[in-house]
C-alpha cells in the first residue's frame, strides 16, 4: 500500500471491523474446507466441514500436543499432515516467553496476511500522526541465521521470514532508513552498526525511530553508547567502518554514505560527547530532532521498560502499534498516541479464526480438561467487556484451536471487533506451594518498587525472577540490574535500607494469597539480588546462542533454565531482603 494512500487502508479497516462475525465465519470455512482432508483434521471431521462438528470434535491444544506433527514435517514428511498447501519454511519462535523455542509451519498466504497487517499498521499511524509520510522510519530489525532441518527444510525466525518475503515480492522499502541488505545481514553487530549509520546519515529525514520490542531498542541505545565515536568517524570521512565486512551490507551503506559530511559528524558528536559518561537523557530527540515517536512494543512483559524509554527518548510518544506473534498476527492499536497505560489492540477478524477461553485473572489455568474448555470457549464477537480470556487461534498455517498462551482483557469494541489489553502469559508465573504469582502481579509490583528508586537517580535496566526452594520455606528471588541516570552504578552506591524497602514494596503489591502464606511463614522473605552492569545483555546473548533472535527476544520474567540461572548467580553483587513482619 502506497504511503500516500493511507485512507484506503483505513477504509479496509472499517470494513473488516464492521463485518467481524461474517468474516470470522468465512475464515473458518475457508481454512477447514481446504484442510479437512489433512491427516490431523480428518481424524476429527471425516473430511467434512461443519462448524458445530469442528467445535465439538477438534480439541483445543497447546504446543506440546502438536509438536510431534511439527517434528514429522521437519523430518521430511508431506505437509498434508497438517495443511493442504506447501510448507516453504518453518518458523522458530524466540523461546523467551514460554521457556523453549517453538517450531510452526509457514505458508505463502500466512505471510501475505502478516504483510497486510503491517501495511494496515502504516495506514493507521499515518492517519493518526501528521507528517509520517513526509520522512523516513528508522525502525531497526535484526535477522537470525537460518538453519535447515534434517530433511533440508528451511527454519527461520518470523522477522527473517517476513523480510525475505518482502524481498522476494520486490516490495519497495523507501519508507525505511535501513536498506533491506542491512536488515538481512545475519551478523547482528554489523547489522546494528549499518542500520544506525544509515539512520544517522539521514537523521534530518527521520520521523520515527524504533525496534520491534522495547528491550531491543534499549540494546540499540547501549550499542550506540559504545560505538558513537566510530560512527561519527565514518560520517566525517565518508568511509564505512571496516567492521562492516558483509559485501551486500557494505555496498548498500556506501550508497547512503556517499561523501564526507564533517558538519553532520560534528553535530552528532556534540550530542553524544555531551551525554557520554553523564546523562543520555533525551538522546533520541537530540540525534533525531524531527522524530514524532518511538515505535516499539511496550505492552505485556515490555511494560517495565517504559520509564527507561521515556528517559532516553526525552518524553517522545511511545507508539506500541502491533499485536503479533510467530503463530499469528492479531491486531492493531488504532490510537497510537495514547498513553502506555491505555494501549489496546483491535483484533482483525481476517487474520485467523479466533476463539476465547474465559479465565480467572488470578488463575489462568482454571480450565484444564478439554471438555471443560469446549463448554466455555466463546467466539470473537461474543466476548464480554471486562472479562479476561486466553486467546485460541485457527490459522492458515496448520494451527487448529491452538492456545497461544496470551491472556487478554476485553476493554471494548471498535465497530464489531474486540479491543484487548494484554494481561500476561499463561504459565509464566512464580509458584511456591499453593501460591501462584502471575506475570501481571509481578509486573505491577516491580513498577511500584522501581518508582521508589527514581528520586534517588536509579533506573531499573531489567529484571527476572525465580522461586528458590533450596531452603525451607522457599522464597522468591528477583534479579535486578540498576543504572544511575548519570554514569554507571556499582553496588557500593546502593543504600541497603533503600533496597530493603524495595523488597517490602514488592511484597506489598503481590496478591493476598502470597501475603497470607508469608504471614504464616510458609514463604520466606522476598529477596532482590543486584547484578553487575550489562548482565542482561549477557543473558540475551546466551538465549540468542540457544536459538533466539534479537528482533524477537524478550527477557524471560521467570528463569527456567539452570544454565541461565547459573549465569545470573555468578554476577550478583548485592543481596537484599524484605523485613516485613505483618501484612
Amino acid at each position: 500500500m502506497a504511503s500516500d494512500d493511507f485512507e484506503a487502508g483505513w477504509r479496509i479497516l472499517e470494513d473488516l471491523t464492521s463485518n467481524a462475525a461474517l468474516i470470522q465465519q468465512q475464515v473458518l470455512e475457508e481454512i477447514i474446507t481446504r484442510n479437512a482432508n489433512t491427516e490431523y483434521l480428518r481424524s476429527f471431521l471425516n473430511g467434512k466441514f461443519d462448524k458445530e462438528l469442528f467445535k465439538k470434535k477438534v480439541p483445543v491444544v497447546d504446543y506440546e500436543d502438536i509438536k510431534p506433527y511439527m517434528e514429522r514435517i521437519a523430518s521430511g514428511e508431506p505437509p498434508e499432515i497438517l495443511l493442504d498447501s506447501p510448507v516453504p519454511e518453518l518458523l522458530i519462535s524466540s523461546g523467551t516467553s514460554g521457556g523453549k523455542p517453538k517450531m510452526v509451519p509457514s505458508s505463502t498466504e500466512y505471510l501475505d496476511k502478516k504483510l497486510f497487517g503491517q501495511s494496515l499498521r502504516a495506514s493507521v499511524m499515518m492517519k493518526r500522526i501528521n507528517g509520517l509520510n513526509q520522512g523516513k522510519w528508522m525502525f531497526l530489525q535484526f535477522m537470525k541465521p537460518e538453519t535447515k532441518t534434517s530433511s533440508g527444510l528451511v527454519a527461520r525466525s518470523y522477522i527473517t521470514s517476513l523480510a525475505k518475503h518482502i524481498q522476494q515480492r520486490k516490495i519497495k522499502n523507501d519508507l525505511y532508513s535501513s536498506p533491506c541488505e542491512t536488515i538481512l545481514c545475519s551478523d547482528i553487530k554489523q547489522s546494528m552498526y549499518s542500520q544506525l549509520l544509515c539512520g544517522l546519515v539521514e537523521r534530518d529525514e527521520v520521523v520515527i525511530v524504533g525496534a520491534p520490542f522495547a528491550s531491543t531498542f534499549l540494546n540499540i541505545i547501549s550499542f550506540l553508547e559504545d560505538h558513537w565515536k566510530e560512527l561519527c568517524l565514518d560520517i566525517r570521512t565518508g568511509h564505512a567502518s571496516d567492521l562492516i565486512t558483509d559485501p551486500s551490507c557494505r555496498n548498500s551503506v556506501s550508497v547512503i554514505l556517499s561523501k564526507p559530511d564533517p558538519k553532520l559528524a560534528d553535530s552528532i558528536e556534540q550530542a553524544c560527547s555531551a551525554s557520554s559518561g553523564k546523562s543520555w537523557e533525551g538522546i533520541v530527540r537530540k540525534l533525531w530532532p524531527r522524530t514524532k515517536g518511538l515505535l516499539t512494543i511496550v505492552t505485556g512483559s515490555m511494560a517495565q521498560y517504559i520509564p527507561t524509554l521515556q528517559y532516553y527518548s526525552g518524553g517522545l510518544p511511545l507508539l506500541s502499534t502491533v499485536y503479533a506473534s510467530t503463530e499469528c498476527f492479531f491486531g492493531l492499536n488504532l490510537n497510537p498516541l495514547c498513553q502506555p497505560s491505555d494501549i489496546s489492540y483491535t483484533l482483525l477478524p481476517n487474520m485467523a479464526y479466533f476463539e476465547f477461553l474465559p479465565v480467572n485473572s488470578k488463575d489462568s489455568d482454571v480450565f484444564d480438561e478439554d471438555s471443560t474448555i469446549k463448554e466455555n470457549i466463546v467466539e470473537l464477537v461474543d466476548v464480554k467487556v471486562g472479562q479476561c480470556y486466553e486467546v485460541v487461534t485457527t490459522t492458515n498455517a496448520g494451527l487448529y484451536r491452538y492456545r497461544v498462551g496470551d491472556i487478554l482483557k476485553i476493554i471494548g469494541f471498535y465497530n464489531n471487533a474486540p479491543q484487548v489489553q494484554i494481561v500476561g502469559r499463561r504459565n509464566v508465573v512464580l509458584s511456591l506451594g499453593p501460591d501462584k504469582t502471575t506475570e501481571e502481579d509481578l509486573s505491577k509490583a516491580v513498577t511500584k518498587a522501581q518508582l521508589h528508586l527514581e528520586p534517588f537517580g536509579f533506573l531499573l535496566v531489567d529484571y527476572t525472577s525465580y522461586a528458590d526452594t533450596t531452603s525451607t520455606p522457599g522464597h522468591y528471588v528477583l534479579f535486578w540490574e540498576l543504572k544511575k541516570k548519570e554514569g554507571s552504578c556499582g553496588v557500593e552506591e546502593l543504600d541497603s535500607k533503600l533496597m530493603d524497602q524495595c523488597c517490602c514494596i514488592l511484597e506489598e503489591y503481590l496478591d493476598d494469597i502470597y501475603k497470607m502464606y508469608r504471614h504464616e511463614n510458609a514463604i520466606a522473605p522476598l529477596e532482590i539480588r543486584v547484578l553487575e552492569g550489562r548482565t542482561f545483555d549477557t543473558l540475551m546473548e546466551f538465549f540468542i546462542a540457544k536459538g533466539s533472535s534479537l528482533s524477537q527476544y524478550k527477557t524471560p520474567r521467570c528463569i527456567k533454565s539452570e544454565e541461565a540461572l547459573g549465569l545470573l548467580k555468578s554476577r550478583v553483587v548485592g543481596r537484599f531482603f524484605s523485613h516485613k513482619t505483618s501484612f
